[in-house]
């Protein structure tokens, strides 16, 4: 375990994230103790973040922090789901207080904007890596799921793709063509700060038949939804949502190509019944 666990628990963990009513008992325990909303079924999804595989290793500590919880939101979003408790793992070569304070920073605005509490966790020394298990509610038979498109329904995103993608190409300096600072720090910011689209997600439930939450690539993830629903699906390209990035400073070509196939954007694609 890391120098001194226990403090770093407390001073960075244990005090500041929201406090929820459902929670019985939180952090301190070897386990916590939760209510689950009468009436509401559990939804429960985990991520793990490993440095140099999901994240460069240039990534700010507030934005590491960040993207863990949002990209575990995403999932609830996909869901129709509310989040409400979340425990963490993290492993680092070190303890190092400016670090941990940049991290536990980034975590803890996202864990205040959606409400999450954090009710434990552990630490561990190791290559940097971040695991959030992520736990909220939906109504009975409201939560969306991958399975559930027909054909002849309407295809959706929600946002504009292809920025994250555009923005890790600029990171890893194999960016396509030279970008003014303004739109290179929004590019980078879609890729280290996605927008959850919770309330989205819970609009969505009773009006769209499938979704999920886009993390590998339009073309991947709707291969998902199409595959769990054993339907096909035709894309008009020129209709694809493209920022105003992707449109003035990428040839339409390579505009469409990030849009498709790049990850990380953690938008919501569903299907809608004509």
């Amino acid at each position: 375990m890391l120098l001194g666990e226990f403090d770093v628990i407390t001073r960075y963990f244990s005090q500041a994230f929201p406090k929820r009513a459902e929670v019985s008992l939180g952090i301190g325990d070897d386990a916590a103790l939760c209510t689950i909303p009468a009436g509401m079924q559990l939804a429960v999804a985990i991520d793990t973040l490993v440095e140099g595989v999901h994240f460069p290793s240039t990534t700010r500590p507030e934005d590491i922090g960040y993207k863990a919880l949002a990209v575990n939101l995403s999932d609830m979003a996909a869901m129709g789901a509310t989040p409400a408790w979340m425990t963490l793992a993290l492993t680092c070569p070190r303890t190092d207080d400016e670090w941990l304070e940049g991290f536990s920073q980034g975590l803890l605005e996202l864990a205040k904007a959606a409400q999450v509490s954090l009710i434990g966790g552990d630490t561990t020394c190791g290559p940097l890596t971040v695991t959030i298990q992520i736990a909220g509610y939906v109504p009975p038979h409201c939560a969306l799921k991958r399975r559930g498109a027909q054909a002849g329904d309407g295809i959706y995103v929600t946002g504009t793709l292809g920025d994250a993608g555009l923005g890790l190409a600029s990171v890893q300096k194999r960016k396509p063509v030279e970008l003014p600072p303004s739109i290179q720090e929004y590019v980078e910011l879609r890729l280290n700060r996605p927008t959850p689209r919770l309330h989205e997600g819970q609009a969505l439930r009773g009006i769209a038949n499938s979704a999920i939450d886009i993390s590998d690539g339009l073309v991947a993830d709707l291969g998902h939804i199409l595959n769990a629903s054993a339907v096909g699906a035709s894309l008009q390209l020129d209709r694809l949502p493209l920022s105003n990035a992707l449109r003035r400073y990428l040839s339409i070509d390579t505009a469409w190509d990030f849009a498709l196939s790049a990850g990380d954007d953690y938008e919501l694609c569903f299907t809608v019944p004509p």
